[in-house]
């Protein structure tokens, strides 16, 4: 049987009874009064800022339970309330409009698209994510995606009262900040990797400085001291771009007392281990996976960009993180499907992860 989920002491070292197992050019406002845009109901309004290019999509970014946008082309506009992408019959427009609509849309961003860079990604001001790819590149038309970021912070109690864990994984959340342990939360997209790990972080204690460090910044924490760096991509020539793995050691210049990247996506996840592993407790960070066991095969992926062996990955993913939470999307209901612990293999000296019992409830 699984070990059961306790956070010990950190003085106290983990000793496992239990199996371990593999586990920018201007651009063209739309005007609001073009017939393909629907006309929008009264909508509980969220308070982002507005600007005339986001009134074809008013009604859906003003809907508080809209998580995701997807305008595929003139197929129409798909809306996700949390249960999966669903279409929206009443929402019309040809190619050529949802082409402007995403000139305009990334040139809210500060950025162009076009036919000579036909796939962009910004974030404006209110925390909208928005990416766009053009045809040829997107074969059936125009592709939008827009992620419309949660503007209530939840906590951990909200969480729990929504049911995405139950009462002995609370306890266990609560003993991993206060314990200032090193966690991975992973999942796959949309699955709230990064709902929880804010909630997270606003537990820890007031006078904690938290420097987060993010491709693109989402994470909104309710801490009175956070510093938030975001990545910057390439101008059009090619040059100033700052990536994730060149922040993570100017963060380390800025004293933090906990390090957080937003999600490891390349060579990155070499600068963020080596920090964990030299004193930096009571840092997180994000992953994408499938489930608790594909963690070793992701990590060993992005530890070969960083010209780490899958041993060396092992041994450093062992001493640096602590606990991997895996969160997954279940009958329309973002839940914790899992709880584990780091460990290297003594047979084959790679990466595992231990599976930890926990009630779900």
């Amino acid at each position: 049987m699984p070990e059961p989920f306790v956070v010990r002491p950190r003085t106290a070292p983990f000793v496992s009874d239990g199996p371990v197992r593999s586990a920018v050019a201007p651009a063209r406002v739309l005007e609001p009064s073009a017939p393909w845009i629907p006309a929008a109901p009264a909508v509980r309004a969220r308070v982002r800022p507005r600007h005339p290019s986001l009134e074809p999509l008013a009604e859906y970014l003003d809907d508080p339970d809209v998580t995701d946008l997807f305008v595929n082309g003139a197929a129409g506009l798909f809306v996700d309330r949390g249960s999966g992408p669903k279409r929206e019959p009443a929402w019309h427009a040809s190619e050529e409009n949802v082409r402007e609509l995403a000139v305009a849309l990334i040139g809210l961003g500060g950025r162009h698209i076009d036919d000579a860079t036909p796939c962009v990604d910004v974030r404006l001001d209110g925390g909208v994510r928005i990416h766009a790819v053009l045809p040829p590149v997107a074969a059936q038309g125009t592709a939008i995606s827009i992620r419309v970021p949660r503007l209530d912070r939840p906590s951990l109690d909200d969480l729990h009262a929504g049911g995405m864990f139950g009462d002995e994984a609370r306890a266990g959340l609560d003993d991993l900040i206060a314990q200032r342990e090193n966690i991975l939360i992973t999942g796959a997209a949309g699955a709230g990797k990064t709902t929880l790990l804010a909630s997270l972080l606003s537990e820890a204690p007031p006078h904690e400085r938290i420097v987060t460090i993010e491709d693109v910044a989402e994470l909104r924490i309710d801490h009175p001291h956070h510093v938030r760096l975001e990545a910057r991509q390439a101008n059009l020539e090619g040059a100033g771009a700052i990536g994730l793995a060149r922040l993570v050691r100017e963060a380390l210049r800025m004293r933090p007392d906990r390090l957080v990247v937003g999600e490891c996506r390349g060579d990155e996840v070499r600068e963020l281990l080596s920090a964990l592993n030299t004193g930096h407790d009571g840092g997180a960070g994000t992953l994408h996976a499938n489930g608790l066991h594909d963690v070793p095969a992701r990590l060993e992926a992005l530890g070969a960009l960083a010209g780490l062996d899958d041993h060396a990955v092992a041994r450093q993913v062992a001493s640096a993180i602590g606990f991997v939470l895996h969160v997954e999307r279940a009958e329309g209901r973002r839940r914790l499907g899992g709880i584990g612990r780091p460990r290297v293999d003594p047979a084959t000296g790679r990466l595992t992860i231990e599976e930890l019992a926990w009630d779900a409830r």
